[in-house]
């Protein structure tokens, strides 16, 4: 633990980390140039995707205690030696015709180094910025985020002049590269550690600074009401927010009439609501409290699905849908503060990666259910009101875990007066 360092340079870090995992989320730009490399069905070259992105959640998950016990740099070097080599090794893959080789590389082995990846840093900004909960995290969620939008150009440049295998190689180094810079940085501050100006306002009474409803252990948080109250919320955020992306492109074509050109240039918007509220929604969190943040996500959905099946307006239609992209991308900014409010700091990694079982489990549910519905109605109304449904539980849970936590507070503040 150290004090030395500056928290702004500790956030570059995790967001090196973050950008060069987040680069997972190129992968169709890989899809053509591997088809026409080694014949591979397009179905056999995203099922290595789909592989990486399901191990991802469950490995943050199954990983959690190893990044509380050997701290955000080992396990960051962790995740730079199996994303690298798995990203490098998909080049080999290619370049020997293996597909399961391919399986192994870019599914296998990326996979659990972004779902190593992704919660290293997390704990650690947390604890940086006890002042900016939001921001800090927000910054980081950003990075993964925005990691596919700086990876895409440069692997398509890449590959028309060095070809696929060599850019597999090249990216694969240069990930390990950018992961390992920010490992050898970042580093944990001491207990209780607080900025300067925090404390300085503190102390003349300009700030209260907001207690932690507690200090839970990761087996604790588990067996609590408001963990699996959050997982549920977190849960039904992810499905609707992937369920949209994943078809936003054909729903927008049928339902408003979108050209497929218009569709195109909508989907690439998204990408800009899906990052862009992942830091704007977190630094909003900052003011306003991250209950009243989620009970916003699900209000905002709730519109938008119960007026989709209503809408002939095209910008209507995909201001809503941005509305919906912009409320995926916030939950996971988010959740990374208020498990801090909600259980503490003490093994806020071990308790993320437990909830981080959503975003696989949401990558499932998402596609399966809209792509069920669509198969036996040929329409993606009812869609909508399946969804509709779904986030009403969310809002209800929303509303019920704002006013436990309240009911929490209520109790701390009469117990600390009579202890006064």
């Amino acid at each position: 633990m150290q004090t030395n360092k500056n928290r702004w340079l500790i956030a570059l870090s995790a967001i090196a980390i973050h950008l060069s995992i987040g680069a997972a989320y190129a992968y169709s730009v890989y899809t053509n140039p591997v088809h026409e490399t080694t014949g591979w069905s397009t179905g056999e070259i995203t099922f290595a995707f789909t592989i990486m992105m399901a191990l991802a959640g469950f490995s943050a998950a199954f990983f959690g205690p190893f990044v509380e016990r050997q701290g955000p740099r080992k396990s960051a070097i962790v995740a730079a030696i199996l994303f690298g080599l798995g990203q490098a090794g998909s080049g080999l893959a290619v370049a020997v015709d293996s597909h399961l080789l391919f399986l192994l590389t870019y599914g296998l082995m990326s996979g659990l180094g972004l779902g190593f990846g992704y919660i290293a840093p997390v704990s650690t900004l947390i604890k940086w910025f006890p002042d900016r909960r939001g921001l800090a995290t927000g910054m980081a969620v950003l990075g993964f985020g925005t990691g596919a939008l700086i990876t895409a150009p440069v692997a398509d440049l890449l590959m028309n002049n060095v070809g696929v295998t060599n850019t597999f190689y090249t990216l694969g180094v240069a990930y390990f590269i950018f992961i390992v810079l920010g490992a050898l940085y970042i580093a944990p501050p001491p207990e209780g550690w607080m900025p300067a100006k925090m404390k300085k306002d503190i102390a003349s009474g300009k700030k209260v600074v907001k207690a932690d409803l507690g200090q839970f252990s990761a087996k604790e948080a588990v067996k609590s009401r408001r963990f699996w109250m959050l997982w549920t919320m977190m849960l039904i955020n992810t499905t609707a927010g992937i369920m949209m992306i994943s078809v936003a492109s054909p729903m927008a074509q049928e339902v408003v009439g979108l050209s497929a050109a218009a569709a195109a240039t909508m989907v690439g918007i998204m990408g800009i609501f899906n990052g862009g509220g992942r830091l704007g929604w977190a630094a909003l969190s900052d003011y306003v409290g991250r209950p009243a943040i989620f009970i916003t996500f699900f209000v905002l959905q709730l519109i938008a699905f119960i007026t989709f099946p209503n809408i002939a307006n095209v910008l209507l239609f995909q201001i809503l849908i941005f509305a919906v992209v912009s409320c995926y991308g916030g939950g996971f900014s988010n959740l990374p503060a208020f498990i801090g409010d909600l259980f503490g700091t003490k093994q806020l990694g071990q308790i993320h990666g437990y909830l981080l079982t959503t975003w696989s489990l949401g990558g499932i549910f998402g596609p399966l259910i809209v792509t069920q519905i669509y198969d036996a109605t040929n329409s993606y109304i009812p869609v909508f009101y399946v969804f509709t449904g779904l986030i009403s539980v969310a809002l209800v849970l929303a509303l019920l875990l704002q006013l436990d936590i309240k009911r929490q507070e209520r109790q701390s503040v009469k117990e600390d007066h009579q202890a006064a």
